[in-house]
């Protein structure tokens, strides 16, 4: 069984003659430990296939399973709690407390789900160091570079040990290099620690670390990419895909 599924996924915003459709129909499912790259054109539903996904907004139709557990029939307290237990969070613009350092930003969801504070601090600092921040767990954000704060956001997402997790343009705020290593972090991820991935880019040379690339346009799926590892040239060809889906 696929660790996530969508049936028919479909989101109207609106009513009447000003109902825009977001997702239109979407079917996919994404297995443990698989990466995969959500792209498209602006306006396609990118964010909002994300959004819905991780439980953030309700379906107008159709439905999200996780591990055959549908979203739709379960109430928000439930939801709330799936999210917090099996679903981490990247999103562009890192979200880290200023105030907090390191190791207390990436320990704050166990934190806060009751998890005693040393052991807390121990899971945080346990994913920093293996992302490379082990002498950096008591800076606060604004002492660190935004790959780094990039990366204690990924640790954050993945301290209460989700299943999933769902990232929205996590390299969009990034330079080139810094871009390169938090794509690769996020494969690692996936296949160091068995997590299945779903990566909203617009950007196919960060697309291409993924295993397989979904392209929406208009709401819907309009083509599915697997990805060959030893293929060299992935960027260039997906750069070319998403060009003639744009047109």
């Amino acid at each position: 069984m696929s660790l996530i599924q969508t049936e028919n996924l479909t989101k109207i915003y609106g009513c009447g003659e000003t109902a825009v459709t977001a997702l239109d129909h979407v079917n996919m499912q994404v297995n443990a430990g698989e990466f995969v790259a959500v792209m498209g054109p602006s306006g396609c539903g990118k964010s909002t296939l994300l959004h819905l996904l991780g439980g953030l907004d309700r379906s107008t139709e159709g439905k999200v399973s996780i591990d055959g557990t549908s979203l739709a029939e379960m109430k928000d307290n439930d939801l709330t709690k799936l999210r917090r237990k099996r679903i981490g969070f990247v999103f562009q613009f890192y979200n880290l407390i200023p105030v907090l350092t390191a190791i207390e930003n990436a320990a704050l969801p166990v934190t806060l789900d009751g998890v005693r504070p040393a052991e807390a601090r121990q899971r945080a600092a346990e994913w920093l160091e293996r992302f490379g921040l082990g002498d950096r767990l008591n800076n606060r954000p604004d002492q660190l570079s935004g790959g780094q704060q990039q990366r204690v956001a990924i640790a954050r997402a993945l301290v209460a040990e989700p299943a999933l997790v769902l990232a929205d343009e996590p390299t969009g705020n990034l330079d080139t290099k810094a871009s390169d290593e938090i794509a690769a972090l996020l494969r690692q991820v996936s296949k160091e620690y068995g997590r299945a991935v779903i990566m909203v880019t617009h950007n196919p040379r960060i697309a291409a670390y993924a295993d397989r690339i979904v392209f929406l346009k208009d709401g819907k799926i309009v083509d599915e990419t697997l990805l060959e590892r030893k293929n060299g040239d992935n960027a260039k060809m997906l750069a070319d895909k998403i060009k003639r889906i744009g047109d």
